[in-house]
């Protein structure tokens, strides 16, 4: 028996490797699962009826090895994933929650400001043109240039005495 399966694995190991390969696109992939198969040959060999060409049963064998290496790739969630994930999930997290909270403290300061200049602002971040605003305010756009870039500055410079930071 052992002269046999020396020989089926002589005969027919670059075939099944070739054929793994062909699936897998890894050599040690495939080397790990033609040694499986021939293992299976091992362990099976007794249960060959014959009824079909031995090199039929070893690819089926194969074909057999690789849809379970599939299934269970399928269902493997690997370990650096989750903690990956879990990384950048909690840092997503604290990111949002620190822009919020230094979005409430800009809306807050802006909320100190006159209401023209408030509104200005606004504006700008909803993205209206200063040539827009001047002509609602009716100011120059120059003006409201002025005006948006000064209360950004004092919003800038309270958040920094305030330690937030804004890069």
């Amino acid at each position: 028996m052992q002269e046999v399966l020396k020989e089926l694995f002589k005969n027919h190991y670059k075939d099944i490797y070739t054929y793994l390969y062909s699936l897998s696109h890894d050599a040690s992939l495939s080397e790990d699962l033609t040694s499986e198969v021939f293992l299976e040959v091992v362990k099976s060999i007794t249960k060959f009826r014959g009824e079909s060409d031995i090199k039929t049963w070893l690819f089926a064998i194969a074909r057999h090895k690789w849809f379970s290496y599939l299934r269970k790739k399928k269902t493997q969630v690997k370990t650096e994933v989750l903690i990956e994930f879990y990384e950048t999930f909690n840092q997503t997290m604290e990111e949002n929650y620190q822009i919020r909270v230094l979005a409430e403290r800009i809306y807050t300061l802006l909320e100190a400001e006159p209401e023209r200049t408030r509104n200005i602002v606004l504006m700008r971040i909803e993205g209206f043109s200063f040539y827009e605003i001047g002509v609602k305010y009716g100011i120059s756009e120059s003006s409201a240039r002025v005006i948006d870039f000064r209360a950004k500055a004092k919003i800038r410079k309270i958040l920094k005495e305030e330690g937030f930071d804004h890069e």
